[in-house]
């Protein structure tokens, strides 16, 4: 890591960000990060295999090389979120275990939107761990059909994944609660109808941070598919992004790590810490968003 993120913690701490949470239980050394760099050396894809590295206190990566998938852990259990695909699903149960970890253990399943990247090996890790699995209502008829809704700019876009059963179906702002661990669950459509973002703290060496997996953010649709001709969609997209922008947020997460610029950050080739992270990444997609706009306008004329 480099010299700014331990001047950060040190600002945190004399700041009284002090821990409220106990440690996190580990029996087991995750990989180095180099040893990720390595396996992933020229591999990006959704399904290649990674291994399980930590990016702060009792936040772990155990997704591939492509896609992020996070374990926070507690000792009163464990939550997922994200599952990758149904290939990467066996090599994210490993290194679940690889960390010392039981997968009985994982008491709560969650995901960031519902598309076959992120969702299709979350019916195999619900059967695996028995974890009772929360989603906002716009994701939980996805994921209990298997079909990306029609609503979704992306429709059509990927094949049907595996359904599985949503336990509880869980509101914008409402929160997921084992022990002390507190994850709090934030609605923002626009990747997909039930995108949802994720905040909690975290905590490592007696220094607290709030933590964000921000969801993608990206205005990605299939080839027929107009942003402009769906200003319904667009209104809470852009509202979606104000409330990312304004999220309390030290430490920024992706579902695709490219996308925060994880793995340099990992590598210390950028600050891990950043309270300007979540801001930055809103207004980015934000200009984004306006480009794409303004391109299908110019199509029309």
């Amino acid at each position: 890591m480099s010299a700014k993120p331990f001047t950060m913690l040190a600002a945190l701490a004399l700041a009284g960000c002090i821990a409220g949470l106990p440690e996190p239980v580990s029996f087991a050394t995750p990989a180095p990060f180099s040893a990720l760099q390595e396996q992933c050396e020229g591999k990006d894809g959704w399904s290649d295999p990674a291994p399980p590295v930590r990016i702060y206190g009792n936040v772990y990566d155990v997704g591939t090389c492509g896609i992020v998938v996070l374990l926070i852990t507690s000792p009163d259990g464990h939550v997922l979120i994200d599952g990758a695909t149904a290939e990467a699903a066996p090599a994210i149960a490993a290194n679940i275990e690889r960390l010392g970890f039981a997968l009985g253990d994982v008491r709560f399943i969650a995901a960031s939107h519902e598309h076959l990247d992120h969702v299709g090996g979350l019916a195999d890790l619900q059967r695996l761990t028995g974890a009772e699995v929360v989603a906002r209502a716009p994701a939980k008829r996805v994921l209990e059909s298997g079909v990306v809704a029609p609503q979704d700019p992306q429709a059509g876009l990927h094949p049907p994944f595996t359904a599985l059963r949503v336990e509880r179906v869980i509101g914008d702002g409402e929160q997921v609660r084992l022990g002390s661990l507190v994850l709090t669950a934030h609605a923002t459509p626009g990747h997909s109808p039930g995108s949802t973002s994720w905040s909690w703290r975290s905590c490592a060496d007696a220094v607290c941070l709030m933590i964000v997996y921000a969801d993608s953010i990206s205005a990605v649709s299939s080839d027929a598919y107009r942003f402009l001709d769906h200003p319904d969609y667009v209104a809470p997209f852009r509202a979606s992004l104000d409330k990312i922008a304004a999220l309390d947020c030290d430490l920024l997460i992706t579902p695709h790590p490219g996308a925060s610029n994880l793995y340099a950050r990992l590598a210390g080739k950028a600050p891990l810490i950043d309270r300007s992270a979540c801001r930055n990444y809103a207004q980015k997609a934000r200009q984004n968003l306006d480009r794409r706009l303004a391109t299908e306008a110019a199509d029309r004329r």
